[in-house]
């Protein structure tokens, strides 16, 4: 309960920065976009954190996976949700809660075990990079900003899922010697 209310006050905190940047007319967030960002890294990204926390206590390396997989997440939701989609204003943009799916569930078959979320987070790599490559092929609105830029992004996305998949791969063979 103590962690939660600091996690909570710290969020506060961090959501001032745009905040101030809304007031000084820089940003132009509207009041519901503050409220999902609260909900969003209180409720999504620091509690879960928690308990991924207490799965491991003592490794380190598996709590660093589980935070980049969590801000890989966050920062996938926060793009689609409040920033208006990274393809654009266009239904394509669902195609994102299949990644999320494929990640979650993948999550709940591997029991947090980590070799179990070094697949599901391969998966979830793979998921992402086919996005672009499906918004392509149906010929979405964002290719405006140029296919090397979507493309980028995905493959960014994409290293962050890799990055933590391997760092669970570390965590399994660790455990196992």
């Amino acid at each position: 309960m103590k962690n939660s209310i600091r996690i909570a006050v710290e969020t506060g905190l961090f959501l001032l920065i745009p905040l101030i940047l809304t007031l000084l007319a820089i940003w132009h967030w509207k009041p519901g976009v503050f409220v999902l960002g609260f909900i969003l890294l209180v409720g999504g990204a620091s509690l879960t954190y928690q308990l991924i926390a207490k799965q491991q206590l003592t490794n380190k390396s598996y709590r660093f996976a589980g935070g980049m997989a969590l801000a890989a997440v966050f920062a996938l939701v926060w793009m689609n949700v409040a920033v208006g989609g990274i393809l654009g204003d266009d239904s394509a943009n669902m195609m994102y809660f299949g990644v999320l799916l494929v990640g979650l569930v993948g999550t709940i078959i591997a029991r947090l075990e980590p070799q179990g979320m070094s697949r599901a987070l391969l998966a979830t790599a793979f998921a992402i990079v086919l996005v672009p490559v499906i918004a392509l092929r149906i010929g979405t609105p964002a290719f405006a900003n140029g296919v090397v830029a979507v493309f980028g992004l995905h493959a960014f996305f994409a290293l962050l899922f890799v990055g933590s998949a391997l760092l669970f791969r570390h965590v399994a063979r660790t455990n196992v010697k």
